[in-house]
């Protein structure tokens, strides 16, 4: 992994990271169930991911599968396990 990013989604912080070896950004789940839901609370954004999740997986839904856990930086500074998905880079001509 080379590059950190903050991206913004309806003023929400999206932490993401670059993934050189396999050219994909890798973004953390959390905060886009936050922007998405237009939730700034960490906790209840990992409750609802957690809940989700759990319900995905029993359904037997692959995209579950597609999500990895990296180090990011939270907002207390200390950097954590953090489930994230990836976007695979798309050229546009």
């Amino acid at each position: 992994m080379s590059k950190i990013s903050f991206r913004f989604y309806k003023d929400h912080e999206v932490r993401a990271i670059w993934d050189e070896e396999n050219s994909k950004w890798w973004f953390s789940v959390q905060d886009v169930v936050g922007a998405i839901n237009d939730q700034s609370d960490y906790k209840k954004n990992r409750n609802y991911w957690k809940y989700l999740k759990t319900k995905l997986r029993k359904e037997g839904n692959k995209l579950v599968s597609a999500t990895n856990q990296l180090k990011l930086r939270a907002a207390d500074g200390k950097r954590y396990d953090t489930d994230v998905l990836w976007q695979i880079r798309m050229w546009v001509r």
